[in-house]
């Protein structure tokens, strides 16, 4: 049996941690850096970082957090945000990165995610979508959940895949920060459509949305949230004991 990993998400904006409801409405939760020692050291399995405004004000990611942050951390950490070129990844891997999230800046160039893939592994190339229904199709967006692309989101994750991506955020604008549980459909469809390693992120507010994701989805390998853990709602290590006792593989 695999494994499931939890996973905190930092949203960096500004050098502070942000967090709003389907991405709209952004509020000041903390320090990166502070939470991303707290979260190396409560046992979260991986942590995520996310620059969310670099892509929307076409700039580069702030390294000298990043290398903050990396610095206090002991499991591995996905950062993303104004990735755009094979430049942009060697940049953050050498800020102390494992595994670099490109969104926008494949979809601008697609050629992006077979660069980096023969330069680096599919291992460290991780596409994260931001989907959202629109007329009843999935749909990807853009720029922080800001431009809809056009792009029909299942065809794209698994072009992305195909290309060299070796694991998938999939991130769910229409669930994001509404605690009302995991996008089920939207998790299935793609997982329906690739054979690697799937995240879930968008929609958790307690314990048993998380113990409902990995039981109707056993090929979801790992759930990504922000502000229940943020704000304490939840403890990673008790849920993942809840997650023990309902037979669901876990590191303790």
């Amino acid at each position: 049996m695999i494994t499931k990993r939890i996973i905190p998400c930092l949203d960096v904006k500004d050098g502070r941690v942000v967090k709003g409801v389907n991405f709209l409405g952004l509020q000041d939760v903390s320090s990166p850096v502070k939470l991303a020692e707290y979260y190396s050291k409560c046992g979260a399995d991986e942590l995520v970082f996310y620059d969310i405004t670099a892509s929307a004000e076409g700039r580069a990611l702030f390294t000298d957090i990043l290398r903050e942050v990396a610095s206090k951390v002991f499991i591995p950490l996905t950062v993303g945000g104004g990735i755009n070129t094979v430049d942009d990844f060697a940049r953050v891997l050498n800020c102390g990165a494992d595994k670099v999230s490109v969104n926008s800046g494949a979809i601008r160039n697609p050629a992006l995610i077979p660069a980096a893939a023969k330069r680096y592994g599919s291992q460290c190339v991780v596409i994260s979508a931001d989907v959202k229904r629109v007329d009843g199709d999935f749909r990807v967006f853009a720029k922080g959940g800001r431009e809809d692309t056009g792009l029909e989101a299942v065809s794209w994750i698994k072009c992305c895949v195909d290309s060299g991506a070796g694991e998938v955020v999939l991130n769910s604008i229409d669930t994001d920060g509404v605690k009302g549980g995991f996008d089920l459909e939207m998790l299935e469809a793609v997982c329906d459509a690739v054979s690697v390693p799937v995240i879930a992120s968008g929609g958790a507010g307690c314990i048993d949305d998380f113990v409902q994701l990995f039981k109707a989805l056993p090929r979801v390998d790992a759930g990504l949230a922000a502000s229940i853990f943020h704000f304490g709602e939840v403890e990673i290590h008790t849920l993942k004991q809840v997650l023990r006792d309902n037979d669901i593989t876990v590191r303790l």
